[in-house]
């Protein structure tokens, strides 16, 4: 138990990985407040669940972020721990000369620019006490790549690189800690209910060393450690992939 005391935000927590991220930390001993755009019914039930706050906010509006931090700070009190986990994943897979404009900027504000936002509005706060701790949720799209998901896989690759090894350095001479987790494949429970593609599953798990694809609690063990002083009070500025030992993608070729 080693968050006791803590107050954590997760946004998107009432989506597959948010779900457990939230339900973890609660166990761990954080008061979590589970951030929701359009679930507001979900939210609401697990915030109940595990004793926690729901709190609506359009991440993808500056004013609503500052919103969102202001209220969390009046009606809950201070934030030690944030998880910008919220994300957009384009089902549709796409060529990069296919992608229309609108979807390209659409896939990159609905995941890089709602975790600049999110990160700029816990930071601000953290940088006046001194000390927090910030895990950014990326992809393994954004490390080798995803076919089809140009826009999806830009988006996470920034985050897991050049913004997440800047704002560690934003934060120097302080407590506060960046770090990211990359999930890979991962059995979310939107995924089991539309049916896995088992061709997309063997050809994951062919250069993966575990064999197995990842549940939403294996995310979330990797972002509790990450958050925790005890357990990781001297990382800053790392990724940890929770990918089964992922080593690279399997690239059919044309017309598979």
């Amino acid at each position: 138990m080693t968050l006791i005391g803590t107050t954590v935000l997760v946004t998107g927590g009432a989506g597959g990985i948010g779900q457990a991220i939230c339900r973890h930390l609660a166990k761990q001993g954080s008061r979590v407040i589970v951030h929701y755009h359009t679930s507001k019914s979900l939210a609401e039930s697990l915030a109940d669940e595990i004793g926690g706050v729901a709190i609506y906010a359009d991440l993808r509006r500056k004013h609503e972020v500052d919103r969102m931090f202001n209220q969390i700070e009046e009606e809950v009190g201070i934030l030690q721990c944030c998880v910008a986990n919220a994300g957009l994943y384009p089902s549709q897979p796409m060529p990069v000369w296919e992608i229309s404009e609108d979807r390209w900027n659409s896939t990159l504000e609905s995941n890089l620019g709602i975790t600049v936002l999110t990160a700029q509005g816990f930071l601000k706060g953290a940088m006046e006490r001194g000390k927090g701790s910030l895990v950014l949720i990326g992809s393994t799209a954004g490390i080798h790549g995803e076919r089809g998901h140009s826009d999806y896989a830009t988006a996470k690759g920034a985050i897991t690189t050049g913004f997440l090894r800047t704002l560690k350095n934003d934060v120097s001479g302080t407590s506060i800690r960046v770090n990211a987790v990359a999930p890979g494949w991962t059995l979310t429970n939107r995924k089991i209910e539309s049916g896995i593609d088992q061709s997309i599953a063997y050809n994951a798990m062919l250069t993966m060393s575990m064999k197995k694809l990842a549940f939403p609690e294996d995310v979330a063990g990797a972002v509790a450690f990450l958050l925790s002083d005890v357990n990781s009070g001297h990382i800053s500025g790392q990724v940890i992939e929770v990918s089964g030992g992922m080593e690279g993608r399997v690239i059919p070729g044309p017309g598979e």
